[in-house]
């Protein structure tokens, strides 16, 4: 009796799972594929008439411009994340056991308040009248306010303050169950720090740098309002072309078009990093 209970849970359990992918996951992209496809439409959005030209119309240099330009905005915030935060993990995952829970908690914190407001708040600290430029004119740094916000540089750091959490996670996961016997048998055989770092802990902890990157550049191309609250009008992603034709130019074809070509580049970034970290432990194993 107690087993059939708990597989009619399990069933019912499982049938909601699979309902609310169908509902809210598998309908709403195939609709987005769908509408990919149709003509635009002044008065009903859309009209059933099949056509390619949203496709076609991304091979416009406008957009392929933006494309790159939004690959190299997120590929240095990606960077930059990888820097801060290897080192930020690595001392993590050095710490203390009973100190680690309070630390892994103070970087999930940010995650409990909207990263628009966070984005705000960065926007209000970084002003010509924020408080960065006040505290650099109190200390005699400048003569006078300097102006960063509405620069690629802005937006650069407002992807790096957004999305340095999702680095660390993986990262520290990686670095925390590394094996240290490793680590003692490069000592042993005379390998220096240096050494030991690029050798050994490196390789042992790239499929966290994998997928810490990959956490870090896919969402990085899609982040329209830090570029709208950062950068201004001439420091656009991809994520904007794809807001703006949706609610501003109302030309929802197209939009579904670019989201389509963006999501397949994400799904090739995923697939390079599966083949990446299938490589790294079939070598890992042989060796």
């Amino acid at each position: 009796m107690i087993i059939r209970k708990h597989k009619i849970l399990q069933n019912v359990i499982i049938t909601g799972i699979v309902a609310w992918l169908v509902l809210f996951v598998f309908l709403p992209n195939i609709m987005i594929i769908g509408a990919s496809f149709l003509t635009r439409s002044d008065t009903n959005l859309v009209d059933l008439i099949f056509t390619w030209d949203n496709y076609i119309r991304l091979s416009d240099p406008m957009y392929a411009e933006v494309m790159l330009h939004s690959l190299n905005m997120a590929l240095i915030a990606t960077f930059f994340c990888l820097v801060i935060g290897y080192p930020f993990a690595f001392i993590l995952a050095k710490l203390p056991k009973r100190i680690q829970p309070l630390m892994l908690f103070l970087l999930i914190v940010p995650f409990w308040t909207n990263s628009l407001i966070r984005i705000y708040g960065l926007k209000v600290f970084l002003s010509t009248k924020g408080y960065l430029n006040d505290f650099l004119l109190w200390i005699g740094l400048i003569d006078k306010p300097i102006r960063l916000m509405y620069t690629p540089e802005a937006v650069v750091l407002g992807l790096i303050y957004i999305l340095l959490p999702f680095m660390v996670m993986p990262l520290y996961s990686s670095i925390e169950k590394l094996d240290k016997s490793y680590l003692e048998a490069a000592r042993d055989l005379g390998a220096n720090k240096f050494q030991t770092f690029v050798k050994i802990i490196i390789p042992l902890t790239m499929p966290g740098i994998i997928a810490g990157c990959l956490l870090v550049l896919l969402p990085a191309m899609g982040l329209f309002y830090v570029a709208d609250l950062m950068g201004g009008a001439k420091n656009l992603l991809i994520g904007n072309v794809i807001k703006s034709q949706f609610l501003n130019i109302r030309d929802w074809p197209f939009g579904a078009a670019t989201s389509i070509f963006l999501t397949v580049m994400m799904g090739l970034l995923l697939y390079v990093y599966y083949r990446a970290a299938k490589l790294l432990n079939k070598k890992a194993y042989e060796e």
